[in-house]
């Protein structure tokens, strides 16, 4: 893609306080990076050098428990940032997770001097990333709930629902990531989901066959 101040400022209009040249600089071709699918953008304990604009594609953030053991935290899409990166950056602290191209991507780095004048003199950008704090905050609270609250099936049919379409591409291991459990766990249950002909299972893809059905599970009473 080829990258304009106003392409840049469509998606991220609270960087229309920095001064033209800076935001020349930053749609320059050579300050895109482009990443496929897989690459690892950060790790745990690893220290943050900037913050990322996002113009294409999907970021997942990942927190990994000593047993190994994997949860999707949240995703960042074009226009938004992570709050992981934002809390590093004002807390001068390491990365308390991981961040990875869940699909190809294009993105920026504002570098971290950048990103500190712009929270201390601008407000628009200070109310951007504070609001993203808010939203993600209010995305995790709700992660919580439901682990702790609810049911394993139905946070898997929820998953399910949620999805766009009849039919899912993806591993089990991959629903277990997004839910926080383990492979086997989902597998397990995604079968008892076939034999009562709510979904139907092929390699790497679920079908969808009985949408009410599934609501029923994730709204029942727990």
């Amino acid at each position: 893609m080829e990258l304009t101040p106003a392409g840049l400022l469509a998606l991220y209009p609270s960087l229309a306080a920095l001064p033209a040249d800076q935001l020349a600089a930053l749609c320059r071709p050579e300050a895109l990076l482009r990443l496929p699918a897989g690459t690892q953008l950060f790790a745990e304990r690893q220290p943050c050098q900037g913050f990322p604009l996002l113009l294409e594609g999907s970021i997942k953030v990942v927190k990994t428990a000593a047993s190994g053991r994997e949860m999707l935290l949240y995703r960042v899409e074009p226009g938004e940032s992570c709050i992981i990166t934002s809390s590093c950056l004002l807390g001068h602290a390491p990365y308390t997770a991981r961040g990875e191209a869940e699909t190809p991507i294009t993105l920026l780095i504002l570098p971290s001097p950048v990103f500190d004048r712009l929270v201390a003199e601008q407000a628009r950008f200070r109310d951007f990333v504070f609001h993203l704090f808010s939203e993600r905050l209010a995305e995790l609270m709700q992660l919580v709930e439901e682990v702790a609250f609810h049911r394993l099936d139905q946070r898997l049919a929820k998953l399910l629902l949620a999805k766009n379409g009849d039919t899912l591409h993806a591993t089990h291991q991959q629903l277990a990531e997004e839910l926080g459990s383990v492979r086997e766990i989902v597998s397990r249950l995604l079968k008892g989901f076939a034999a009562q002909g709510l979904v139907a299972l092929g390699r790497e893809q679920i079908g969808i066959l009985d949408r009410n059905g599934l609501k029923s599970l994730a709204e029942a009473a727990r």
